[in-house]
């Protein structure tokens, strides 16, 4: 080893005195504001165990330059030490918050390697607690994957393939960063395999690449995957420095979840933060519960409505006996547009300033629809005039009351996928989760306007001949 410079000489029986009692805040403070080169120096001369402690109490940036003025040796022997079983446990034994705060000060490559040391249930929370919100890449990813650099020969890379690849996730994807850790590219494993070995890995790169931030949602990865068809993804944060990766199989769990989420929110009620069989009884309650309470309480609209018509109901009853068949015709299609919305919302198709577009495919998918159930309409009710359902005295205005029940039905089935159509853009354009849309919640307003419509429609029409 090379002599040390004086103010390497002198710091270093204080170092290795604060290491060995302990004081890792004034260890930290001593090595605060010395040049890099010296303290890559003291580290040096350090034992290997004592110099892995004093590098994770460094400063991030003080640990960084610090690192980069040791040699490849040094540099592999900390790293190694820092990854020792031993060390780990050290690490796992910090509170939560204090093991976090320290790796998030380690040099990327640093704390990547520590990380993936981690037992699973310690890497998921120290991921928590580093700062990824809940549900973010950053919580999904995992820092085993194999990189190279892009001066390396294609020999060196392949040589370096096998030498660290064994313990990475996948391998169908290599890696390029430059030396500040930075991706530059990603490269096919084959495109290796078929490259000349003198050639560098520079002559491979196209530079475009996708990429997902650590901070987005899951969700992305998802839509991120099945756009580009790829099997694996890697994770850069704000920097452009690569953190780890996302593979399929992590994006799989996502997406059954996400499925799992939406499919519970449209049947109206919130989801389940455990599986079904799982699930306690007060949960299934509280999740339920309180979206059919709300549920119940608008359909007190409804009461509003008919109270209104009361006396043209009493004075014709048979308009009780169709209001059946007028508004679930407007549930149903407002179900079935809020849902095909909803699933075109989650896959990325439409987006809230699409709202013209989807309401005029609506309009007239609701006009095609409700003209085919308008005249399905008009034969029922002259089926139930002729066997006799209908009372006597109506039968003689049975092809009028026919056409009302028609033009309701054509007119609900209208507003019906309008509403359902726009409903989810609006919750999403509002911040909230479009599958709040529900079936149940759009069959209630359905029920209300569609009883409006309808009724509207038969005093309008019917009066002096079935209302009299």
């Amino acid at each position: 080893m090379d002599p040390l410079n004086p103010t390497a000489q002198l710091l270093l029986p204080e170092v290795g005195e604060l290491i060995r009692e302990g004081r890792y805040g004034e260890l930290r403070e001593a090595l605060h504001g010395i040049p890099a080169v010296d303290v890559a120096d003291i580290l040096a001369a350090l034992e290997p165990a004592e110099a892995a402690v004093a590098f994770r109490f460094l400063m991030r940036d003080d640990a960084g330059e610090a690192f980069a003025y040791l040699s490849a040796e040094k540099q592999e022997a900390l790293i190694r030490e820092l990854g020792a079983e031993a060390s780990v446990r050290v690490v796992e034994a910090m509170e939560p918050d204090d093991r976090a705060r320290l790796i998030e000060e380690l040099p990327p490559e640093v704390a990547r390697r520590l990380i993936s040391s981690l037992s699973p249930e310690k890497r998921r929370v120290t991921q928590a607690i580093l700062g990824y919100p809940p549900k973010s890449v950053g919580r999904l990813m995992t820092p085993d994957y194999v990189k190279v650099r892009p001066e390396w020969t294609i020999a060196h890379a392949l040589e370096h393939i096998r030498k660290t690849g064994r313990d990475a996730e996948t391998v169908n994807f290599v890696y390029v960063v430059d030396d500040q850790g930075r991706l530059v590219d990603d490269v096919r494993l084959r495109q290796l395999l078929f490259a000349e070995p003198e050639q560098t890995v520079e002559s491979l790169l196209k530079r475009q690449f996708v990429a997902l931030r650590a901070d987005q949602d899951q969700e992305a990865a998802v839509r991120a995957m099945s756009r580009y068809d790829r099997s694996v993804l890697p994770v850069v944060d704000s920097r452009d420095v690569l953190l780890g990766i996302v593979t399929s199989d992590d994006v799989a769990d996502v997406a059954e979840a996400e499925a799992t989420e939406d499919i519970q929110k449209l049947a109206g009620m919130g989801a389940l933060e455990d599986p079904y069989m799982d699930a306690r009884i007060l949960e299934l309650f509280r999740k339920r519960g309180v979206w059919l309470s709300l549920l119940f309480v608008g359909q007190s609209i409804t009461i509003l409505v008919l109270g209104a018509f009361i006396d043209q109901l009493g004075k014709a009853v048979v308009l009780a006996m169709f209001m059946p068949l007028v508004i679930s015709c407007g549930g149903n299609s407002g179900a079935q547009a809020a849902t095909l919305v909803i699933r075109a919302l989650a896959l990325g198709e439409v987006r809230p300033v699409d709202w013209v577009r989807v309401v005029s495919k609506e309009l007239v998918s609701g006009a095609l629809l409700g003209m085919a159930l308008a005249v399905l309409g008009v034969l029922i009710v002259e089926f139930f005039s002729l066997i006799g359902v209908v009372p006597a005295e109506v039968r003689p205005h049975s092809l009028w009351l026919g056409i009302t029940v028609a033009t309701a039905v054509l007119t609900v089935v209208i507003w019906g996928t309008t509403l359902g159509g726009l409903l989810p853009l609006a919750l999403r354009r509002l911040g909230f989760d479009p599958a709040a849309a529900s079936t149940p919640m759009v069959a209630t307003l359905m029920d209300a306007s569609g009883t409006l419509i309808y009724f509207g429609l038969a005093v309008l029409m019917l009066r002096g001949t079935v209302i009299v």
